[in-house]
């Protein structure tokens, strides 16, 4: 074994909870080849088969709920019932899977003349994925489960933050029935992770994180001639247009800003507000940021809790202080507390405006950025100002409207009108530009690793 360590933190007591070693190549290397051999075997079972493993992954999830949610907090800092809830996601997911899968995944009957047409959706083999720390279950379930219920082998590298929920995901996993081996999580560095990628029983590679790595992970892949699916993160913008209700839009644009302490990719990030709303909004808005109280993750009655660690902290931080030298008006929060735990402030920064950081760049954390649009037209043009296009939003009285202005004119992978969601497991999830490529969930999601086979059969 390796001497060097995985070390994961509590962000609100700054203590470590427990430290991993890293696997030699040769053990890393053993682990593609048990996916890969499990593979071999889990391919040819039944797609019903498959389903009710997956149906009893789900129960499995809920049985040891309070475990798992309670590991998550531990580990990166996201309040207990948001915790809660994502486990609660995670069974959804499965049994979305476990029900639509077969149906999904059949072979199909295609009409061509003088022959019998047949369209199966194989399994492609081990499946590589590279998730980020900021939802340690579901990142993970979100390709792996997908990924399984197709016939494939799947393989984990966590972020270090989570290790623990990365390996107790791959016990509930095994617990529920899963083929040993089938599912494996690899501790390792990025260094050895290339090697990964390269790997020839490797078939596909799916990553959740920033665009550099993105770009370094395709690149990667692409050596090989390997599929990828990426999503990179976002700078979701949420439309406050003329017919808005003011107060549904703040009271969820608050919601959608702070959700899991503001760390995720499909958080509202942007919040374009025409003139006529604008000020309105602005003293709404920042009145209850003001008003949210900061602590401990585990207790009921705290809204924010703690960022996942210092350099997550001290880079959001940065990104603000910037943000105001270049002339964004800072109207809530904005200071470091002097208190243990990795914590930072529900923040407001107004008049936000092109060549900001808080305009161009993705502020990941619990710091909001208010743009002023001259109308709805403008607040338009402006959500699509963005190297980004992940997700976004749009409130307005009329629904009719706004579906057009989303169907045709919002460029981004999710829309939510009058609402804010992070993910349901019967749509597509991705994103367009530098959010990535690639779909998870949905009928989509289960045919992104598969191989789509033609066969021909004379009449």
């Amino acid at each position: 074994m390796s001497k060097k360590q995985l070390t994961t933190i509590n962000p609100l007591t700054e203590e470590v909870l427990g430290t991993y070693a890293y696997m030699s190549d040769d053990e890393a290397a053993g682990a593609v080849k048990a996916s890969h051999d499990a593979f071999l075997q889990w391919r040819l079972r039944s797609l019903e088969d498959r389903a009710k493993v997956i149906a009893a992954i789900a129960k499995t999830l809920r049985d040891r709920k309070e475990e798992f949610a309670q590991l998550m907090t531990n580990e990166v800092g996201k309040l207990i019932e948001d915790s809660r809830t994502e486990v609660e996601l995670c069974a959804a997911i499965c049994e979305y899977t476990a029900k639509q899968g077969p149906s999904v995944l059949a072979d199909e009957d295609r009409d061509v003349e003088g022959a019998t047409g047949i369209v199966t959706h194989c399994p492609i083999g081990v499946v590589y994925g590279i998730q980020p720390w900021n939802f340690p279950a579901y990142q993970a379930i979100r390709y792996s489960i997908a990924s399984l219920m197709a016939g494939n082998g799947v393989l984990l590298k966590h972020a270090e933050s989570c290790t623990g929920s990365g390996l107790l995901l791959r016990d509930i996993y095994e617990d529920a029935g899963l083929p040993k081996g089938l599912f494996g999580v690899l501790l390792i560095s990025h260094d050895q992770s290339n090697d990964i990628v390269k790997n020839d029983l490797v078939r596909a590679v799916t990553l959740t994180g920033s665009e550099d790595a993105g770009r370094t992970v395709a690149t990667k892949a692409a050596e090989s001639l390997k599929k990828t699916v990426l999503e990179l993160g976002s700078n979701d913008a949420y439309l406050v247009l003329d017919d808005a209700d003011l107060d549904l839009a703040v009271e969820t644009c608050v919601k959608g800003r702070l959700f899991n302490n503001g760390q995720t990719c499909v958080n509202a990030k942007r919040f374009i507000v025409t003139g006529k709303n604008y000020d309105a909004f602005v003293s709404a808005y920042a009145k209850k940021f003001e008003a949210v109280k900061m602590g401990d993750p585990n207790a009921a009655d705290t809204q924010l809790g703690p960022m996942v660690s210092k350099a997550q902290r001290d880079k959001l931080h940065e990104q603000v202080t910037k943000s105001v030298s270049q002339g964004a008006r800072l109207v809530v929060g904005g200071n470091v507390p002097d208190r243990t735990g990795w914590f930072y402030p529900a923040t407001v920064l107004a008049d936000v405006s092109p060549g900001q950081v808080a305009y161009e760049d993705e502020l990941f954390g619990p710091a909001a950025a208010i743009i002023r649009a001259k109308d709805d037209e403008d607040a338009m043009r402006i959500a699509n100002d963005s190297r980004y296009g992940l997700g976004g939003g749009i409130f307005s009285r009329d629904v009719k409207r706004a579906r057009e202005l989303a169907t045709k004119y919002f460029d981004t992978g999710m829309v939510f009108i009058n609402t804010f969601d992070v993910a349901s497991p019967a749509l597509p999830f991705g994103g367009v530009k530098a959010s990535g490529y690639g779909r998870e969930h949905g009928p989509e999601g289960l045919k992104e690793f598969v191989n789509v086979k033609s066969i021909k059969i004379p009449s």
